[in-house]
């Protein structure tokens, strides 16, 4: 790499550096592109005793008993915070998920809140019937602060502010409602943001709980909520989608200076476009095939790319085979004849549609496709529609799970999202550029590895889960492991350090029964103050052999703070997503204010 690698770049181009996802069936991204692959459907189908609605409204015959469940949608761990229990219950849930879920971002993306000098743009969507139907604090602004306070916890516009301020962090902080296009109209913004500098890493995303939550929906004929329960996007027999929850948000950085802090990049967003309809549409609320033709092509010449080269095209999907005609049309429009294939799919068939985060579980899904250079199958499609004409377009439906070989030569997806008011919204992502080549990591030299928690429990848990994370991944480097935890993990007051010359050794010192080279907290061994060299940043390292790094741990497991800025100067190591912080969710639901 050269010094100045951002000119090596397009300076439109924005990088996926972390991301967090909570669906049905999957509390994480890595449950959920499991469920992707093999081709599972995670919508629940419920018993009445637990769907928390009107009595006449279950017993109706065209109530259909599917919801796509979010298991955590009321637990929450205020502790990692510093929130009060009477806070996290006044909060609603929307507030708490995505709270976490920007905190998960950050940490996957390998920072730490406290080490950052940065403006930190959030962006996000959420659902303000949610918020109605927790129940709206009473007026009582003028009984004094804590009253308002618990007002803002509750309110959906704080959303995004009360992110920026328990994470500690400050920046923009834009909360959005444009419907179910709420997750895509947040990461517009979001890249704007960055590419006019006004911040220098951004947050965006959305969450959604549909309360009473679980509950069914009733069937109307041509609505978009499905007759059975089932979401079968472009299938001839489809009838629509299933309602469902869940939280997700990436953290963005331009490109450029992305790879040159060395950060780790799962996809990139090339273009992005948002529209409505407004008066033009066909009816209110539903697509307007030349107003989402425009959006499509749009996000495309934002990112000089031609149609030929985006392999991969996620749709708003449906499964209603009015809505899925007016899609398919509207994107054969924006990308014109071509000889090239372009696989499309729908991801509502596996998790429902998730409101404004649908959007988000769709561009989730294209990110990771593009990660692991996999396209998933579209479940739920047996009989495609005939009517949309598929061999008339570039669309070919993804029917079966495939290895991503495009014919231009690179990855690229399309991923759309309508929101009911006409709102239009399209993202263009992009693989990551190759990574440069190392020197090879050497062999035998210590490294010093550190873990944190706010108590012994969950610092058992974060050792128990980085100990399986790098036996499922042995291609992960050491140093970029140890580069990661050191500066990209926020410092809580339980500790552990271990110096280890190898994987197989920091695997070996994670263990329960681990002893010798791990340092903890409850058990380490006094250090003279004296004897270290300190500057603004903490204890300066005396060295990087083993005995210089066993000092080291001990005095960091024992509270003081330690520049690992300066322990890291001038190596090659690079940010690695790891297993982020083991939250300890209790439930919370506010009974009274």
């Amino acid at each position: 790499m050269t010094d100045s690698p951002e000119q090596e770049y397009d300076p439109g181009d924005v990088a996926v550096i972390g991301m967090s996802l909570r669906a049905p069936g999957a509390r994480t991204k890595e449950q959920f592109w499991d469920v992707l692959v093999n081709g599972r459907e995670t919508v629940s189908f419920l018993a009445k005793d637990d769907i928390h609605v009107d009595e006449t409204l279950i017993h109706s015959p065209f109530y259909v008993r599917a919801c796509g469940v979010l298991d955590t949608y009321n637990k929450f761990d205020p502790s990692v915070f510093g929130i009060s229990d009477r806070m996290a219950a006044a909060m609603t849930p929307e507030n708490r998920l995505f709270l976490e879920s920007a905190w998960e971002s950050l940490e996957d993306g390998g920072y730490d809140p406290d080490r950052l000098n940065a403006e930190i743009g959030m962006y996000g969507a959420n659902n303000p019937q949610t918020a109605a139907l927790y129940s709206s604090p009473p007026d009582r602004v003028s009984v004094g602060p804590e009253a308002i306070e618990a007002s803002l916890a509750w309110s959906p516009d704080t959303m995004t502010s009360n992110a920026l301020y328990y994470m500690g962090l400050t920046g923009e902080a834009v909360t959005v409602a444009t419907a179910c296009a709420g997750f895509h109209y947040a990461v517009h913004l979001a890249c704007q943001s960055l590419l006019l500098g006004q911040s220098d890493m951004a947050i965006a995303g959305g969450a959604m709980v549909r309360l009473p939550h679980p509950r069914g929906h009733l069937w109307e004929e041509n609505r978009i909520l499905s007759k059975d329960g089932h979401c079968r996007p472009f299938d001839a027999n489809g009838t629509g989608t299933a309602l469902s929850s869940g939280v997700v948000t990436v953290l963005l950085k331009p490109l450029g200076r992305a790879v040159a802090d060395r950060d780790h990049v799962y996809a990139v967003v090339r273009g992005s476009a948002v529209n409505n309809n407004g008066v033009s549409a066909m009816a209110y609320g539903l697509a307007q095939p030349e107003r989402l033709s425009a959006c499509i092509a749009a996000a495309m010449e934002v990112g000089g790319v031609t149609p030929d080269t985006v392999s991969m095209y996620e749709a708003n999907g449906l499964g209603l085979p009015m809505t899925d005609e007016l899609e398919v049309h509207a994107a054969t429009m924006a990308f014109g004849k071509q000889t090239a294939t372009t696989s499309i799919g729908g991801v509502k068939g596996n998790v429902g549609h998730g409101g404004v985060v649908s959007g988000g579980f769709g561009a989730i899904k294209a990110a990771l496709a593009l990660y692991h250079k996999t396209l998933p199958a579209t479940i739920n499609l047996t009989e495609v529609n005939q009517d949309l004409d598929f061999p008339s377009t570039p669309f070919v439906p993804q029917i079966e799970g495939a290895d991503w070989e495009p014919e231009a030569g690179i990855r690229r997806a399309g991923i759309t999202s309508i929101g009911g008011g006409g709102y239009n919204a399209h993202l263009l992502l992009e693989e990551a550029p190759a990574v440069a080549e190392r020197d090879p990591e050497g062999e035998g030299r210590p490294r010093l590895a550190t873990l944190s928690a706010l108590d012994d429990d969950a610092l058992a848990r974060q050792r128990t889960r980085l100990r399986e994370w790098l036996e499922a991944d042995p291609g992960l480097r050491l140093d970029d492991v140890c580069f990661t935890l050191n500066l990209g993990r926020k410092v809580m007051a339980r500790r552990w350090a271990a110096v280890v010359r190898s994987r197989e050794e920091l695997i070996a010192a994670l263990a329960d029964d681990a002893r010798g080279p791990a340092t903890t907290t409850a058990a380490a061994p006094r250090t003279d103050p004296g004897a270290f060299s300190v500057n603004d940043n903490g204890i300066v390292p005396s060295g990087r052999d083993a005995r210089a790094l066993s000092d080291l741990a001990a005095a960091w497991v024992t509270g003081r703070q330690v520049d690992f800025d300066a322990l890291h100067l001038g190596e090659a190591s690079r940010r690695v997503p790891l297993p982020t912080y083991p939250f300890q969710p209790r439930r919370f639901w506010r009974t009274d204010w």
